[in-house]
């Protein structure tokens, strides 16, 4: 085996190993990093409760309390002067006093105050706790308030008690349910997972635009111009191999974080095309880097930089946020492009909702690859 051949083979093994195994790797350690760190655990809580003796609204509140299904919660009836002791000790989570004639007073529409103490080292259990007890004595509050509301207006007193229920029983005025993220928006996981791709993106297409500039320092594509092909085959050939490696690697790099990360970018076929898109504006781009660098050093710091700041921009690291002129800049970024059009498959966005992102990454593929065609060759032809 050639010299030559035995070099190429190394070089394509460690082409398939930096392009698509290091990134799933380096996925993987981030998913062990930041798995975890979205939605904190609720554990089990006790409370110290003092309440009169068969007071039937006091037994109401803390019933409701052991209702809660986030988490377990455990009242434990105590003497109204181990309360304080008890959350003080952190023994309890929240303690709760309520005083002596606490129905008849509610009933009869006159203040009263239950005492709450927050016990040591309250977490959001006790914040969760703390908003129940709250909200369950408002609307105590306002069933009296409503009977002796149709008391003052001459009701009967059959309907003055019905109202009374009606209001007490009655249903939040405001809820709230669990929806899915608003349209060109993507969680912390799923921007960390799509900047990645991106970021990751830029350095695979950039192997084989490396291999182009070492081939020329070496005078292998010398003598390959000189066989009897036409010279813009070979360039396509190594821009053909950098595309379908770039398409490759950033499947199996959104895969890899759809599994290890359970996020969804919602239709594939979409963002197959949001693939095949945005590969072609990174091979674009790197192809401009092989035009101006006059060394395989020169290009392969010009990649890294482009690939860390656009990179960057896209979401790699941190999602970002700006408006105005700054704003118009990253669009023209085809990682930012790409990390909007997925946030628009997420929230169920079709192929023609994505038609903005996919235009703006084709057009930067285009504007590119004539610039590359444009761009003084600076390196080394000999």
């Amino acid at each position: 085996m050639a010299a030559s051949d035995l070099r190429q083979r190394v070089r394509d093994r460690s082409v398939l190993i930096m392009g698509v195994l290091v990134p799933v790797a380096l996925m993987f350690v981030m998913n062990l990093v930041f798995s975890g760190s979205d939605a904190p655990e609720l554990g089990a809580v006790t409370v110290a409760a003092a309440v009169p003796a068969e007071d039937e609204l006091a037994a109401t509140l803390l019933a409701t309390l052991e209702e809660i299904e986030d988490f377990e919660v455990t009242v434990e009836p105590v003497a109204a002067d181990d309360v304080r002791p008890l959350a003080e000790s952190g023994d309890a989570a929240l303690g709760i006093v309520v005083p002596e004639g606490f129905g008849e007073a509610v009933t009869a529409g006159e203040p009263v105050t239950v005492e709450l103490v927050e016990g040591d080292g309250a977490g959001l259990e006790t914040d969760v706790l703390l908003l129940v007890v709250r909200g369950v004595t408002e609307q105590m509050t306002a069933g009296t308030v409503a009977t002796h509301a149709g008391a003052a207006v001459g009701l009967p007193d059959e309907a003055v008690g019905e109202v009374g229920r009606q209001v007490a029983q009655a249903p939040p005025a405001v809820t709230t349910v669990e929806g899915t993220t608003a349209t060109e928006q993507l969680d912390p996981a799923a921007t960390t997972v799509a900047g990645q791709a991106g970021l990751f993106l830029l350095f695979t297409v950039g192997f084989g635009v490396l291999a182009l500039v070492n081939e020329r320092e070496q005078g292998t594509l010398a003598r390959l111009r000189s066989m009897p092909i036409r010279p813009g085959l070979i360039v396509g050939a190594k821009a053909l191999s950098s595309y379908v490696l770039g398409v490759a690697s950033t499947l199996v790099l959104l895969t890899a974080g759809t599994l290890l990360f359970e996020v969804d970018f919602g239709s594939e076929p979409v963002v197959l095309v949001l693939v095949l898109s945005v590969v072609a504006a990174a091979t674009s781009l790197m192809f401009v880097v092989a035009r101006v660098a006059r060394t395989a050093e020169q290009a392969g710091v010009a990649q890294a930089i482009l690939a860390v700041v656009l990179g960057m921009a896209g979401g790699a690291f941190f999602p970002i946020a700006a408006g105005g002129l700054a704003a118009t800049l990253l669009d023209l970024n085809p990682v930012s492009a790409f990390t909007r059009a997925l946030g628009i498959t997420a929230g169920g966005g079709g192929l023609a909702d994505v038609a903005g992102p996919v235009g703006m990454m084709l057009a930067f593929a285009a504007v590119l690859a004539l610039l590359s065609r444009l761009v003084p060759d600076r390196g080394v032809t000999s």
